[in-house]
């Protein structure tokens, strides 16, 4: 049995995952418990610096997804009142949720992301920033949120219409890249093990928020029906994506394969230094394939952030 420990579960706050972050930090809340710590749900509010200061928690596991739990907000505030957390700190974080940070961050050293640009929203309606087809993203949302797939049969018009729904009207400036056909496959990494490949199967042709987090709507192969050397790679990218980028605890990198040009067709998408907890999430499952139960996986990463704790001090 681990040290009881008092530790402050933060969890929903105000993004756009609020509900998903709820779901992952009761979870872990449960799983905590059961371990013999003692446990307080925190639900970020713009106080919370007070609430915690009162709470005087031994460590705060960080189930925020999303800003400002994801982009490094968070973490400052943490570092600052000297309270140790789980995940990944401020600098990793700040870089991480930004898409296009993070390629600046990889690329250099030789791991494959797509290309593209960023663009003004305000320029899509008078053409198109590449050929089509191609995917319109936030440069610092999760989960899928905000994604567009501008395909050559004009889906949102052709130019983008501007009274078209989509994450134009909510966003200034958007990421453009290049669309990648294939297949869409994640890895986990828990400290410094790459837990496997899930291959992602979505029944309505795009994995998107609520094909992620609505039981029954995307199926998912572990370990994924892919050659020996793509699945390595993608283990390989993503190990050291984590190590680059100075991730803690659990991260998941992000895949499309273009499975007609073998391991050329692989390209990093993007790595999530907050990864989901919920029953459906894909850290959890790919850790109890390989024999590691929930509550263990929350253990460890308890352990890690005291451990990392512990050096920095």
């Amino acid at each position: 049995m681990a040290e009881s420990l008092h530790i402050a579960v933060l969890m929903g706050g105000w993004s756009a995952e609020r509900e998903v972050s709820l779901m992952s930090g009761n979870g872990i809340a449960d799983a905590l418990e059961s371990l013999g710590h003692r446990v307080s749900r925190v639900d970020m509010d713009r106080v919370v610096a007070v609430t915690l200061a009162g709470l005087k928690p031994d460590l705060v596991f960080n189930a925020l997804h999303g800003t400002p739990g994801e982009d490094g907000t968070v973490q400052g505030m943490l570092d600052l009142m000297g309270i140790p957390y789980t995940h990944s700190g401020l600098v990793t974080s700040v870089i991480a949720i930004d898409k296009q940070l993070t390629k600046q961050a990889l690329v250099p050293h030789g791991l494959p992301m797509p290309g593209g640009r960023m663009v003004r929203s305000e320029d899509l309606y008078a053409g198109d920033p590449l050929p089509r087809p191609y995917v319109l993203k936030p440069v610092n949302e999760g989960s899928s949120v905000g994604v567009a797939i501008v395909t050559a049969e004009g889906n949102y018009g052709n130019p983008i219409g501007r009274d078209v729904r989509g994450p134009w009207q909510e966003f200034d400036e958007l990421l453009a890249e290049p669309f990648i056909r294939g297949r869409e496959l994640t890895t986990a990494v828990l400290g410094d093990q790459a837990l496997g490949v899930t291959e992602l199967k979505p029944k309505n042709g795009f994995y998107d928020y609520d094909a992620k987090y609505t039981d029954g709507l995307t199926e998912h192969v572990f370990p994924a029906d892919i050659p020996d050397d793509v699945a390595d790679a993608c283990k390989r990218i993503a190990l050291e994506a984590h190590r680059l980028l100075g991730c803690k605890g659990a991260s998941r990198a992000d895949f499309r394969w273009d499975d007609e040009q073998g391991p050329d067709g692989l390209f990093l998408l993007e790595v999530n230094t907050q990864p989901g907890m919920t029953p459906l999430s894909l850290v959890p499952e790919q850790a109890r394939h390989l024999g590691i139960g929930y509550e263990a996986l929350v253990q460890k990463i308890v352990d890690e952030a005291l451990a990392d704790a512990g050096t920095r001090a």
